[in-house]
C-alpha cells in the first residue's frame, strides 16, 4: 500500500520530494509543477526515471507505470533503454505513416530533387515534364503503395503504340520513383513498372524494338574517326579533351561531362560510374586503354572542382553544347556526340571477332534476358578491356585497319 493518497497529491504545494514507496516519489517544484519519479538500482548503479507530470498522470497511473518498470527490472531489462527503444519505434512508425501519405507526384519531385544535381537544367525540366504530360493525371494523386500494374498500364497503354520511346522513358521514370519509395519502406512487393519479366509480357515488345530502330543519331563513319582524332589531338582545350575521352571510351556525353576525378583509378585502369550516373541506374565500370589513361593524366586539375571538365554554370561542369560547338567549328556539323557510339559499334562489328554481347556491354547495353542474366553475372571486363584497347589503337594508329580476334587483342594487352 502506498504512502500517498489522491487528495494529498492534489493538495501538495510545498516544494519537495514526497515518497509513495518502492522507489516511486512525487516531486513538487517551486513553480508548483508536480511530476512522478521512479528510483531504482541496476547493476549496482542508482538510476532515476520520469513517469510523467501530474495531473496528466494521476497517482493510480503512476503506481501502474512504476509496477511495470519494476517487472522489467526483475526480468533483467533496463526500463530506460526499453523506453528509448519504444519511443524510437513509435517515432519511426509515425514517420512511415506520414510518409505513406505522400502521393506519387510529390515522390517524383523529391526524386528529381535528390538525383537532379548531376543533371542538366534541360534534362531536369524534361524529366518532370514527361511525367506531367503522361503520368500525373493517372497516378499523381496515388500513394506509392496504391500503384500496381493496372495503374501503370493506364499510363502507358494510350501512348505505347504511338509514342513508344517516350512511353518507355516514362515507364523507366515510374520504376525509379517506386524503387526509391520501396527503399524508404513506402511500399512492398515487386515494382509494377519493371519491364523484364513483367511489362514485357503485357505490352508489345515489337513496338519497343521498332522505336529503338527509329532512334537515329548521325554518326561519323568509323573509317573517318582516326582523322578526327588526329585533329583533336592538336587541340588542348577542355572541350577537345572531353571529345577525345568521349570517342575513345564510347561513353555517353553526360557521362563525360560529369566525370569526376574520384571515379578514375589509373592504377587499375578503370573508370567506375555509380548507378545514379548511368542511364539504366546500374553501376558500370569502363576499362581504360593506355591512350585513355595518358589523356586523363594530361587534363589539368581545378583544385576547387571535383570534375574533370569544370564549368561556370549551375551544374559546375562544361556546357552541354561545348563538344558540339567544337565539332561544328571543325566543320563536323553533320554528326552528333552520341553518334560516336555508333561509329565504335560499327567498327567492333566489322573489324573484330568479339562476341556481340561483349560489344554491346562496352556500350553499357546488357541485352541478356532475365533468366540468362541471373546465371551470367559477368561484366566481361577483361574482354572489354581488350576490345577498347583495340579501338584506341585503331584511333591513334596511322596503319590501315585490320581484323582483330579476341586472342590477338589479349596478347597485345
Amino acid at each position: 500500500m502506498g504512502k500517498l493518497n489522491p487528495k494529498q497529491v492534489e493538495n501538495l504545494t510545498e516544494p519537495g520530494t514526497y515518497e509513495d514507496g518502492d522507489g516511486l516519489r512525487l516531486v513538487v517544484k517551486s513553480t508548483g509543477r508536480k511530476s512522478w519519479l521512479l528510483r531504482f538500482q541496476l547493476a549496482g548503479r542508482r538510476r532515476e526515471m520520469g513517469l510523467g507530470s501530474f495531473p496528466e498522470v494521476g497517482l493510480k497511473k503512476a503506481r501502474q507505470e512504476a509496477s511495470a518498470k519494476r517487472s522489467q527490472l526483475s526480468d533483467g531489462i533496463d526500463p530506460l533503454a526499453a523506453r528509448d527503444i519504444e519511443r524510437a519505434a513509435q517515432l519511426e512508425a509515425q514517420r512511415t505513416s506520414e510518409a505513406k501519405q505522400l502521393k506519387f507526384e510529390a515522390l517524383a519531385k523529391e526524386y528529381c530533387e535528390a538525383h537532379g544535381g548531376t543533371w542538366s537544367e534541360k534534362w531536369r525540366k524534361g524529366w518532370l515534364r514527361k511525367l506531367e504530360l503522361y503520368a500525373f493525371d493517372h497516378i499523381g494523386k496515388l500513394s506509392a503503395e496504391e500503384i500496381g500494374t493496372p495503374q501503370v498500364l493506364k499510363v502507358l497503354q494510350p501512348i505505347w503504340a504511338t509514342k513508344t520511346r517516350t512511353a518507355d522513358e516514362v515507364r523507366g521514370q515510374i520504376e525509379q520513383v517506386l524503387d526509391a519509395a520501396k527503399a524508404r519502406n513506402l511500399r512492398e512487393g515487386e515494382n509494377p513498372a519493371r519491364w523484364r519479366g513483367h511489362l514485357d509480357n503485357l505490352l508489345s515488345r515489337a513496338e519497343k524494338k521498332k522505336a529503338r530502330k527509329r532512334e537515329h543519331f548521325d554518326a561519323l563513319r568509323w573509317q573517318d574517326v582516326p582523322a578526327l582524332m588526329a585533329k583533336l589531338s592538336t587541340n588542348t582545350t577542355l572541350a577537345s579533351l572531353a571529345a577525345q575521352l568521349l570517342i575513345m571510351t564510347s561513353a555517353r556525353a553526360h557521362m563525360v561531362r560529369f566525370a569526376r576525378w574520384d571515379e578514375f583509378d589509373l592504377e587499375a585502369g578503370t573508370w567506375s560510374l555509380p548507378d545514379e550516373r548511368m542511364k539504366m541506374r546500374v553501376a558500370f565500370v569502363i576499362p581504360l586503354a593506355d591512350q585513355v589513361m595518358v589523356l586523363v593524366q594530361s587534363i589539368p586539375r581545378t583544385p576547387e572542382s571535383p570534375f574533370l571538365f569544370p564549368g561556370q554554370g549551375k551544374t559546375g561542369v562544361m556546357h552541354a553544347n561545348a563538344i558540339r560547338t567544337l565539332l561544328h567549328g571543325m566543320k563536323y556539323d553533320h554528326i552528333t556526340r552520341h553518334g560516336f557510339r555508333s561509329s565504335f559499334r560499327d567498327w567492333s562489328g566489322e573489324c573484330t571477332n568479339f562476341p556481340r554481347e561483349v560489344c554491346e556491354m562496352a556500350l553499357a547495353h546488357d541485352e541478356r534476358d532475365q533468366t540468362e542474366g541471373a546465371y551470367s553475372r559477368t561484366d566481361f571486363l577483361d574482354k572489354r578491356r581488350a576490345l577498347m584497347t583495340g579501338w584506341a589503337n585503331y584511333l591513334t594508329s596511322k596503319e590501315p585497319p585490320q581484323a582483330l580476334t579476341h586472342e590477338l587483342q589479349v596478347a597485345k594487352v
